[in-house]
């Protein structure tokens, strides 16, 4: 993935605007109406007939799945029970300044003292329970939300969380970037990779004071796609609009009366 650019206050208000919709289209493609249920501060964009939970995905090329301060990683307790993993990365945050000005005015420093908490982070991840622990935190906010949607090619496609946990967890190759060029200091990210290709990214923003200093974990969707659409099978249609994969249809075929 490319370096990337602070998203402007519009095209996020784009982006929140276009996860609005394409839960409601999931919504009526389920039968559960315009008037459905969801917490999308809670990762859960719809509630369905059996009352499980779904994060819905959609958009462009990219996932955005957190962007959290060191509060965050403070006071959740899931993430300060993961053996070590959320104190990694509060000393992480911690590597950069309070201001992105004085950043600004060390930055080779500051990146190469990032180093070193970034290259610990990534030798917790060698174990995979610590990199399925940190996936169901993350796109699942841990047992709560029970599937991942992806709309793609104006078809929704519904995978079990447990499913998806388990092949990511399974199948990820996590390593720390490299410098490509001699002007880039290497190990700022750690990265999740399938078949030598980054699927997703774990970094500290440094581009930008909007969002300076926090943790952002991205994923690219299509990759993401293949992976899932190689290890889980689809296992049952639901309908013209929505398909279902793995162990999904055993709960959300089901449909409550």
């Amino acid at each position: 993935m490319a370096k990337r650019k602070a998203m402007s206050s519009e095209k996020a208000r784009n982006v929140r605007y276009q996860g609005h919709r394409d839960a409601l289209l999931f919504a009526k493609a389920i039968g559960v109406g315009e008037d459905y249920q969801n917490n999308a501060i809670a990762k859960k964009d719809v509630v369905d007939h059996n009352k499980d939970t779904h994060s819905v995905k959609s958009g462009g090329k990219r996932w955005q799945v957190f962007l959290y301060g060191r509060n965050r990683f403070l006071s959740d307790n899931a993430f300060q029970s993961m053996n070590g993993i959320g104190q990694l990365l509060i000393e992480c945050l911690d590597a950069y300044p309070e201001t992105y000005d004085e950043y600004q005015r060390n930055k080779n420093n500051i990146k190469e003292h990032l180093r070193n908490p970034m290259r610990r982070l990534c030798e917790l991840f060698q174990e995979q329970r610590r990199v399925k622990t940190f996936i169901e935190k993350s796109f699942f906010d841990g047992n709560q939300v029970d599937y991942l949607t992806i709309l793609h090619n104006s078809v929704f496609h519904v995978f079990l969380g447990k499913d998806v946990v388990k092949v990511m967890g399974e199948n990820f190759e996590v390593v720390n970037s490299q410098a490509r060029r001699v002007s880039e200091t290497p190990e700022q990210k750690v990265l999740f990779k399938y078949k030598g290709v980054n699927v997703g990214e774990l970094e500290i923003r440094n581009s930008g004071s909007n969002h300076y200093r926090e943790a952002l974990f991205v994923f690219n969707k299509l990759k993401v796609l293949d992976l899932l659409f190689e290890k889980i099978p689809m296992t049952e249609k639901y309908n013209n609009q929505v398909l279902t994969y793995g162990n999904a249809p055993k709960l959300f075929n089901k449909r409550q009366k």
